[in-house]
């Protein structure tokens, strides 16, 4: 398995000369952000680019609802993080693979009525990365929640997109949002309304785009979308095969929480109790074969591997290669 550059070449984009004349003074128009936001890494002959869609601060009860607040403190505490406010981490993916370019999940996008100013950076950093977004064959939606299908509903980036466009989801999922249950999540106030909407205006602006699969679909040579439900009804995991590498694209099915407490729920899945098993399930495969994690709200660049502690798991982040 071989990892290249974090902010480099990939995907036509030419190395930055890392100077002082190069650093931008006050004043000036800002080009690169002070912060890394994309990473990348070879599995075989596909080219996978991690993208940072910023982050979303949510409360901590979020990680965990179904236990004590004292609980979730310690846990917290133990990874140095405050107990009462977490930055969950955006991110998305960018394979290539023979002719197609394939995003996974298109980030949060922009709803003013939340005020996540902090998030929805993928379309300006796709743009840095050197992607143009009428280079995107094919979209997989892990799930439709919004910080999946948000950036797809930006003004003038349908525009921009290829009129062949191939958007790919589970048909459980699509039928899901039809009249979707709220009854088990555990949101912030707000959230369930602007996903809702956010759900609705997508099926309707991008009706025609949809490719719709059961349980199993192949996107491209390698590249193989599976359901999985749990965290909803058609929540799916995205498979990168290429030789004897192998890379995993978890969306929402792994938490940082859950590697020490898989059976945590967390507060956006509509079947907690699934999830669980669903996240369990996955992170034993994931141990047993040894192939990279990648997954939606793990800390960026969450590239790593998953190794087993006791009853439990471990993450395993790899060495950053740069």
């Amino acid at each position: 398995m071989t990892q290249v550059e974090a902010n480099p070449h990939m995907m036509g984009q030419q190395k930055t000369d890392v100077s002082m004349e190069n650093i931008s003074r006050p004043g000036q128009p800002t080009t690169e952000e002070l912060v890394p936001s994309r990473y990348a890494v070879k599995i075989g002959e596909i080219e996978v680019l991690v993208i940072s869609d910023g982050v979303l601060p949510l409360p901590t009860k979020m990680l965990g609802h179904n236990v004590d607040a004292a609980e979730r403190a310690v846990w917290l505490e133990n990874m140095f993080l405050p107990v009462d406010a977490f930055d969950w981490a955006l991110n998305a993916v960018v394979v290539r693979s023979g002719a197609q370019t394939i995003l996974i999940d298109a980030g949060l996008g922009l709803d003013p009525e939340l005020n996540l100013p902090r998030a929805g950076q993928l379309v300006k950093r796709l743009e840095s990365a050197g992607i143009d977004l009428a280079s995107v064959t094919d979209i997989v939606l892990t799930h439709m929640h919004m910080d999946h299908v948000g950036g797809l509903l930006v003004d003038g980036v349908k525009e921009r997109l290829r009129p062949d466009l191939r958007i790919h989801v589970a048909s459980a999922e699509v039928k899901f949002w039809e009249a979707p249950d709220f009854t088990h999540v555990n949101m912030p106030p707000g959230f369930p309304d602007a996903l809702r909407a956010a759900a609705k205006r997508f099926a309707k602006e991008y009706h025609n785009q949809l490719r719709l699969f059961d349980e199993e679909y192949e996107v491209a040579p390698g590249v193989v979308v599976s359901r999985t439900g749990g965290h909803t009804p058609g929540h799916s995991v995205v498979r990168v095969v290429s030789g004897n590498d192998r890379l995993m694209f978890a969306g929402d099915a792994v938490f940082a929480v859950g590697f020490e407490h898989p059976d945590w729920f967390n507060g956006f899945e509509h079947d907690p109790e699934e999830a669980a098993r669903v996240r369990v399930r996955l992170l034993k495969e994931l141990a047993t074969t040894g192939e990279l994690l990648v997954a939606t709200h793990m800390p960026f660049p969450s590239v790593g591997h998953v190794g087993v502690d006791g009853d439990a798991f471990r993450w395993v982040p790899v060495f950053w290669d740069y």
